[in-house]
């Protein structure tokens, strides 16, 4: 039953960043828009995390390499947690989100976060100890 329940972890991480990443290059003046100011070259940035968002999204879907995968999705989210730290401290220059959108955001992320690792590790073998019960005593 658990494997269904990763499988749904791993449809959701595949369709965020795969979806993600399409819109970087759809929307790139939304994500240029909340890259932090300090940051160079805000456009090659989304467009590099955009192509990174769609590569990993597909070798999720690949088991032999998914851990690593997951563990590259995982620096990625953190990679990009500025822009939407920035958002958040800046609300004022994202008048078409509303304050709580942008709290909700951030621990969204968190949970995604945790997503990423549940379901992109591989699964626990059981060894024939673990499979059978113990003998009594």
């Amino acid at each position: 039953m658990i494997k269904y329940f990763r499988y749904a972890g791993l449809a959701v991480v595949f369709a965020w960043f795969f979806g993600g990443g399409v819109t970087h290059f759809t929307n790139a003046d939304f994500f240029v828009a909340i890259v932090p100011p300090w940051w160079p070259w805000p456009l090659f940035a989304v467009y590099v995390s955009g192509v990174f968002e769609i590569l990993l999204a597909l070798l999720i879907l690949w088991p032999k390499v998914r851990p690593l995968a997951g563990w590259g999705l995982i620096v990625l989210t953190l990679a990009v947690t500025p822009a939407n730290v920035h958002m958040w401290l800046h609300p004022e220059q994202f008048p078409d989100v509303s304050e709580t959108a942008l709290s909700i955001r951030l621990v969204i992320q968190v949970f995604l976060l945790a997503l990423i690792w549940w379901s992109t590790r591989l699964p626990q073998v059981q060894t024939t100890e673990q499979a059978r019960p113990s003998d009594p005593v």
